[in-house]
């Protein structure tokens, strides 16, 4: 399958019963497959009049205590910045797969990976977050791809897949994993009709002085939960490495194939591949007598977290390329002779 299905056939799998969406490139095989299984599998499939529609449809139907989905490639995510917000702000559980490509404006259908402080700083309004997870692989976009769902519900929160061109355009062998039916969990403040039962309200409307802030620091008590549990990363040679690759995505492929090479050579080169974005996984970054070199199809934008993670215990050093630009494995051996050979090592 490519990344694009391999998303698609893992929000299926999670027990995705609603997904809206709007075509635009590099992420259309996605919508695609949703077009043509989701209704086979007893879900509903939904091509809506634009990007604002398709992630408002989305607020509707997890209001409504469905699983819901959308997905959309950089701009068209842009354009649903709005419905995030609101969809954090309600508390409602969501999975929304942006398939990067090169920005800003209308840019071009390249890989990019330029969306990394949309995804993790909350592109909307409003002090938010959403969790942010990043394949590498197909097979991780199926599987992170699951793992986006039970999160979301579990912490009543939407949930971003952070793909790309390239790795969506990719196709690789995938293991499907059917469980037969999926049990979902309980969703007792949705709207499912109030016979017998208190009535549910689900807002992100408060103007009573003093309801927001208390809504605001129940959102950031939640946020620090994710953030102590939801951690992930792997990593790769980094036991007695001198120099500490960072990347995620498309880019850690590339950088762990450097790496074999650069170890072939003599070279202790290891690599640290975060695997969710958001919450950041500062916990790995305990190593400060290493060099660390993050490369990015971006000018700089995870290197900021790497950054505050090791607050200054460690040198840093940035390889990044973007608007279609990615850096290659050459580029990030040339780089790393240098750093290696430095005083400081």
């Amino acid at each position: 399958m490519t990344g694009n299905e391999a998303i698609a056939e893992g929000a299926i799998q999670a027990g995705c019963t609603f997904y809206a969406g709007y075509p635009i490139t590099p992420q259309n095989e996605l919508t695609a497959y949703m077009a043509n299984h989701m209704q086979k599998s007893g879900g509903v499939f939904i091509q809506a009049e634009a990007e604002l529609a398709a992630i408002n449809m989305v607020f509707g139907a997890a209001a409504a205590g469905a699983r819901a989905m959308t997905s959309s490639s950089s701009p068209g995510i842009s354009l649903k910045q709005e419905g995030i917000s609101y969809i954090a702000g309600a508390e409602l559980p969501a999975v929304i797969a942006n398939v990067m490509r090169g920005g800003p404006g209308l840019g071009n259908i390249a890989p990019a990976q330029s969306d990394y402080f949309q995804a993790t700083r909350s592109g909307g309004h409003g002090d938010y977050h959403c969790l942010v997870l990043a394949p590498a692989s197909v097979q991780e976009s199926y599987d992170l791809t699951c793992l986006a769902f039970t999160l979301a519900d579990k912490y009543r929160s939407p949930a971003i897949i952070l793909s790309d061109g390239l790795l969506g355009q990719m196709m690789e062998p995938l293991l499907v994993r059917k469980e037969g039916k999926i049990e979902l969990p309980a969703k007792p403040w949705a709207l499912t009709g109030c016979t017998g039962r208190q009535a549910n309200v689900v807002k992100s409307f408060y103007l009573k002085e003093g309801d927001l802030e208390k809504l605001n620091l129940k959102l950031q008590k939640k946020y620090k939960e994710i953030q102590q549990k939801e951690q992930r990363w792997e990593e790769f040679f980094l036991t007695d490495a001198k120099v500490a690759l960072v990347a995620y995505g498309t880019m850690a492929r590339i950088a762990r194939s450097a790496v074999k090479v650069l170890r072939e050579k003599g070279k202790k080169v290891g690599l640290l591949r975060p695997l969710t974005l958001w919450p950041f996984p500062k916990k790995a970054f305990t190593m400060p007598k290493k060099k660390y070199l993050v490369i990015e199809m971006s000018y700089g934008q995870m290197l900021e977290d790497v950054q505050l993670a090791l607050c200054g215990k460690a040198g840093v050093e940035f390889l990044g390329r973007s608007g279609g630009g990615i850096p290659s494995e050459q580029e990030i051996i040339v780089k790393v002779n240098k750093i290696y050979h430095g005083k400081n090592i």
